[in-house]
């Protein structure tokens, strides 16, 4: 064999920093060890896999080709090294869910796979749903959880929960005392949302087609409490999903407002690479997630 799994790794990390030298750092190498690992590997390949630019290595459509079966062969090689220490226990995960998600339901999941196999780490990286997507695309991610949709031919959509967002306001607002909203209401109300690429702003676009355009947006805003704290303090009106709300609701701190004729059903998702190996932690952690789905109030 002509090549190491230590010169794979090299490949990978300055296919992720773009700079020899943070490669180096990221796996505890020397800058020259790691060269020299890059150098070996594309020498007796009689190959190249970056394009070299000053001082930046900008992956070349070779290096692109090879690069998620690389992922996937030093995946399959730690896999098996964890499972002859282990004995096919599951290891550490690395998740990444959208801000509904992980705020209110990513959290009970990594409990449960923690108490269920103690010692095993599980990091939680949360952002909305176009950054979750890019990150298991790029292997930082193990499994994704997200609210919206993508077209990543790469990547597998496993359908997960059911899920509706609802409008709402502050029990102050004028049209909490309508029992139906028009589109005349909708178009004259202030709204505060979510921003462009998250899936909560993906579904409400789709939900209000055809009165987009005429809507009075007043702010954008990543985080789902700082939107029921402006809904709250009367700057306008929202969208969010039902369960951001469910306690605001049972306090009557806010007001859910019934709109006619507009589907605010949608679907979250289980996100992973088709080419990953499927760990004995992610096929756990899928199962997991399968069975609340199936057991779920």
């Amino acid at each position: 064999m002509k090549y190491s799994l230590r010169q794979l790794e090299v490949f990978l990390a300055v296919a992720h920093h773009s700079n020899i030298t943070r490669a180096a750092a990221s796996l505890s190498m020397s800058q020259s060890a790691a060269s020299s690992a890059l150098r070996d590997l594309e020498d007796h390949f009689d190959i190249q896999l970056f394009d070299r630019v000053g001082k930046r290595l900008q992956i070349n459509e070779l290096g692109r080709l090879v690069r998620p079966r690389v992922e996937s062969l030093l995946e399959r090689a730690r896999s098996l090294e964890n499972e002859l220490r282990q004995h096919q226990t599951p290891g550490h995960l690395k998740l990444g869910a959208t801000l509904t998600i992980g705020n209110y339901l990513a959290v009970e999941l990594m409990a449960t796979y923690m108490s269920n196999h103690p010692g095993r780490k599980v990091t939680l990286d949360v952002a909305n749903t176009s950054a979750i997507v890019e990150k298991v695309a790029n292997y930082e991610l193990d499994i994704g959880l997200i609210e919206g949709e993508s077209n990543d031919a790469n990547l597998e959509f496993i359908p997960w929960l059911e899920d509706e967002l609802v409008v709402f306001c502050s029990p102050a607002h004028p049209l909490a005392q309508k029992s139906v909203l028009s589109d005349q209401d909708l178009q004259s109300a202030g709204w505060i949302l979510r921003e462009q690429g998250s899936g909560t702003r993906q579904t409400f676009d789709w939900a209000m087609r055809g009165l987009l355009p005429s809507l009075n947006v007043l702010l954008e805003l990543q985080h789902t409490e700082a939107i029921k704290r402006s809904v709250k303090a009367g700057v306008g009106i929202s969208c969010l999903s039902r369960i951001t709300l469910r306690e605001s609701f049972e306090n009557n701190s806010l007001v859910e407002l019934n709109v006619a004729g507009r589907d605010m059903h949608r679907q979250f998702y289980l996100v992973l690479h088709k080419q990953k190996f499927r760990s004995a932690g992610i096929r756990y952690w899928l199962q997991m997630c399968m069975n609340r789905n199936q057991f779920r109030e």
